[in-house]
């Protein structure tokens, strides 16, 4: 049988040993409430917190800044909809991107039923955004801005902290989905100067349904969910002492190793990059001409259907677009947004490297696509 090779860290990782340990203790020794104040729920509450701090350490926030969510898309929804409900009086009028993540476009696309204005600032054909268009699409009424850090299939990495400054300007407020950054390169809240950031547990060798969404001392703010009032009341129900210690050894692991991965993620991605040119002189790196996420490879290779070429290689996991798109049959939003034509689109494949992987299992992957093709 074929041993399978991994190559698809940007829909979802491994939990890492380390992140493993952590949350296993936890599941074994703090079963008490965190609210509690009798010593089981003290115990629960001390790993929480620790796991708060480990998580704020990470991006340079402060603990009591840091809420823990449900993933991702809880985060970016929150994060929306909690300025949304918060400010409506003052203006209701978004920015965000055109390539931004189903779970902000769609967010807003039930807000625009609800009468607000978004406008979804265009990419350029190399699929990065122009921080002077944020501003321009900027209004008296506009409340808050949304540039995702990283697109999470081309890689590209966006000028969040220029949009933040020209946001910052008019007064209005800034939101970065990080889910495809964090663990990857440098993220920052003061640098990027954001008031919220999303972070999802799964895309940080953490397990699937955590996350946590930072929101800034001050920052107007309605919770998404209600209940007994948790997590200072911006995040209502009992958290779970297991999974928030999963993440904060995620985020701790990712801090001590962040230089160190990022090498080994650019060297694999690089590797597979270089043999795939060799193999396919005609391929199409989308992104490639702007700094990208260092383990991101999103190439389409002309002729080719993406889908029915995954459908003949034996064991090898990646995909033709976004993981949360990858059972349908469109063209992706991102790429058609940068303006590349259908039929290029259908013949895109996602290939994303990680801590595991391995350079015997880059030169595999390019010669399984090569027989496939």
């Amino acid at each position: 049988m074929t041993a399978p090779i991994y190559l698809d860290y940007n829909a979802s990782t491994p939990v890492a040993p380390e992140v493993l340990e952590a949350m296993t203790d936890a599941f074994r020794h703090a079963h008490g409430n965190a609210l509690s104040t009798h010593a089981f729920g003290v115990a629960a509450r001390g790993i929480v917190e620790r796991a708060r701090g480990q998580v704020a350490s990470l991006i340079g926030a402060e603990a009591d800044e840091i809420v823990f969510t449900s993933g991702g898309t809880e985060s970016n929804n929150a994060a929306i909809r909690g300025v949304a409900d918060a400010l409506a009086a003052r203006g209701r009028h978004m920015v965000i991107t055109a390539i931004e993540h189903a779970s902000v476009d769609e967010t807003c696309r039930v807000l625009e039923g609800q009468g607000w204005g978004v406008a979804r600032v265009p990419v350029d054909p190399w699929g990065s955004i122009d921080p002077r268009a944020v501003e321009s699409a900027i209004r008296p009424d506009t409340v808050l801005v949304s540039v995702m850090h990283a697109n999470n299939e081309t890689g590209v990495i966006q000028p969040v902290a220029a949009a933040a400054r020209a946001a910052r300007a008019k007064g209005v407020l800034v939101h970065t989905d990080a889910a495809q950054s964090l663990g990857k390169i440098r993220v920052h809240v003061r640098e990027l100067d954001v008031d919220l950031l999303s972070i999802a547990g799964h895309k940080l060798y953490a397990p699937q349904g955590i996350g946590a969404l930072y929101i800034r001392r001050g920052t107007p703010f309605e919770p998404l969910l209600r209940g007994a009032g948790h997590q200072d009341n911006r995040r209502s129900g009992t958290e779970s002492v297991a999974l928030s210690a999963a993440l904060g050894a995620a985020c701790a692991l990712a801090e001590r190793e962040l230089e160190a991965r990022g090498r080994h993620l650019q060297e694999m991605r690089d590797r597979l990059e270089s043999r795939l040119r060799g193999l396919f002189p005609g391929l199409i790196v989308h992104g490639g001409e702007r700094k990208r996420l260092p383990n991101t490879l999103y190439v389409a290779i002309p002729g080719i259907d993406a889908n029915a070429l995954l459908a003949r290689i034996d064991g090898l996991a990646t995909g033709s677009g976004a993981a949360c798109h990858s059972g349908s049959a469109k063209p992706s939003k991102v790429l058609l947004a940068m303006g590349v034509k259908p039929e290029i689109a259908r013949a895109t494949l996602r290939l994303t490297t990680g801590r595991e992987t391995t350079a015997v299992e880059i030169d595999e992957a390019a010669s399984r696509l090569a027989a496939a093709a």
